[in-house]
């Protein structure tokens, strides 16, 4: 064979080509193997994420329920006072007979409910009467409406309906650190609306507190897990797993139970002198309470990985540094604890995430106080339907998730954490 003609496989085909069909072939194989688990992530994951983000600016129900309403407002000055002309009258009672017959007038309402509070009974008022309305013959529409309600004849209203008209609004986020859209453009609140960057900090300071604490408790644990012979070890590993066997809300209920004023631990305390009767200790419906709760729910996750971790450092480490002439103490600091690092920052990354997250246990024993930014999503989801703001503050919390993770990779080296 010549240096000129390539080289054949047994099929006769080149075998450059055979092979980098066999490459294919392998490569089709391993992803249809994990082609169910990238199913599972992005059905679960990636799409729920996306949905959030989308909700956090869409602001289509406006244009599409009153859409001769918004192309009448362009021209309208919203800083003259006045309200708007005739014209734009008799398209909002037009889009409000069509949303009536098609029962979506109370949908805009609650959308700028959230903007303007009362709107949403102006709409609904209005949408009843508009279904008896001739519009082609009727008029004219300003007098009429401000009739039907009196809210029509504030020209805020009208502002609020053009500023909230665009398909994307970046109100919700706005509204998420406690600004609003102004006449100038974005603007603070007033100081007794805002609640959210409260909310985002006691979330990010409780939880540091929180991870801080399951450090504390959980290391000595750890350590007593990964030097204890195997039979005590394993008795002990079961008592950090019990947790794991109660329900959450058992242990939430539990710790409510016990820290009241009335409960055992104020009871303990009484009997043993600590405190007077008529001067017994608040721990529960603030953040004193939360934290205890908290710190003895995540615990188990801050134990495992740091038990994982110690496992694995040979005990020789140690008595090679005594053997060398360092004390107990040396030989602990500057030979065991620089090896337990990495799990120590594997569980204080999953403690404090879990932390960030929690609103039932919160909910329950922290009180106006000792609650957290995720119990003001839930009670946007779940009770105001806000879910536009609901997706805002979800979206800053993991965008804050991430910067928190980055800063973590760049001073520590997120490949430095291990879980054994």
């Amino acid at each position: 064979m010549s240096n000129s003609e390539p080289m054949l496989a047994a099929d006769g085909t080149p075998l450059k080509r055979s092979l980098a069909r066999a490459l294919r072939r392998e490569k089709m194989r391993a992803l249809m193997l994990i082609a169910p688990l990238l199913l599972f992530i992005l059905l679960t994951f990636i799409l729920p994420v996306a949905d959030m983000l989308y909700r956090s600016v869409d602001n289509k129900i406006v244009s599409e329920i009153l859409p001769r309403t918004v192309v009448a407002l362009q021209d309208w000055d919203a800083d003259s006072g006045e309200l708007p002309d005739e014209a734009v009258f008799a398209a909002m009672a037009a889009d409000l007979q069509q949303a009536a017959q098609e029962k979506t007038h109370t949908k805009v309402g609650v959308r700028l409910n959230y903007e303007q509070p009362g709107i949403s009974s102006l709409f609904r008022k209005s949408g009843r009467k508009a279904k008896k309305w001739n519009v082609e013959e009727g008029g004219p529409w300003k007098e009429q409406l401000i009739e039907v309600h009196k809210g029509w004849g504030d020209p805020e209203v009208w502002r609020t309906i053009q500023t909230y008209s665009p398909r994307v609004t970046q109100g919700y986020y706005l509204n998420a650190v406690d600004m609003q859209v102004g006449t100038n453009g974005a603007e603070m609140r007033p100081e007794n609306e805002q609640i959210y960057g409260i909310l985002f900090w006691r979330t990010m300071k409780m939880s540091l507190i929180i991870t801080l604490s399951c450090i504390a408790l959980g290391y000595p644990v750890a350590w007593l897990l990964a030097n204890l012979p195997a039979r005590h070890a394993n008795l002990l590993m079961i008592l950090v797993l019990l947790p794991f066997w109660t329900s959450l809300l058992v242990r939430t209920s539990a710790w409510k139970i016990m820290l009241q004023q009335q409960g055992v631990i104020n009871d303990v305390l009484v009997w043993i002198g600590f405190v007077a009767d008529d001067s017994r200790l608040v721990m529960i419906n603030n953040q004193f309470g939360t934290i205890v709760a908290m710190t003895h729910i995540l615990l188990p996750f801050m134990i495992l990985p740091m038990y994982s971790v110690m496992q694995t450092i040979p005990p020789s480490y140690l008595r090679a540094a005594k053997s060398l002439g360092a004390t107990n103490w040396t030989a602990f600091w500057r030979v065991y604890f620089p090896q337990s690092i990495p799990g120590i920052g594997a569980g204080s990354i999953l403690v404090f995430i879990l932390a960030i997250g929690y609103y039932i246990t919160p909910a329950l024993v922290g009180g106006t106080t000792g609650t957290f930014i995720s119990n003001r999503i839930a009670f946007h989801i779940s009770s105001s339907l806000n879910w536009g703001l609901a997706a805002a503050l979800g979206a800053i919390l993991l965008a804050v998730v991430l910067i928190l993770y980055w800063a973590y990779d760049k001073i520590v080296g997120i490949d430095n954490v291990k879980l054994g």
